[in-house]
């Protein structure tokens, strides 16, 4: 089992989830985080620092969701990994409230 980054996090990028992960399986895109499930070690402790509840354990995805699975597993292989925090995207607010954020992903 690996732990994703699904939707909600789509133009928020929140990055607290980077601080806590001991082995630095996350991989930063413009605007969305992936979760690397090559590095990831099932430890959990990402879950709960992520403000819009982005990140699930793999049998845990929303049945809408299960094409981040592929998703994290792809993008992780040429994005570049993400050790510190950074600040958020300036509208992360307003976009943490907004569902169906798909067509906003960028690659």
């Amino acid at each position: 089992m690996t732990f994703v980054v699904t939707e909600a996090c789509i133009r928020c990028k929140y990055t607290d989830c980077v601080d806590v992960c001991p082995v630095d399986a996350f991989c930063e895109g413009a605007n969305f985080l992936v979760i690397d499930p090559d590095e990831c070690i099932d430890c959990a402790v990402c879950v709960p620092e992520c403000p819009v509840n982005a990140i699930y354990a793999a049998e845990d995805v929303p049945g809408d969701q299960q094409d981040f699975l592929a998703l994290n597993a792809e993008l992780a292989k040429v994005w570049k990994p993400i050790t510190m925090t950074k600040k958020a995207l300036p509208d992360a607010d307003d976009w943490a409230k907004v569902n169906h954020k798909r067509g906003e992903l960028l690659r």
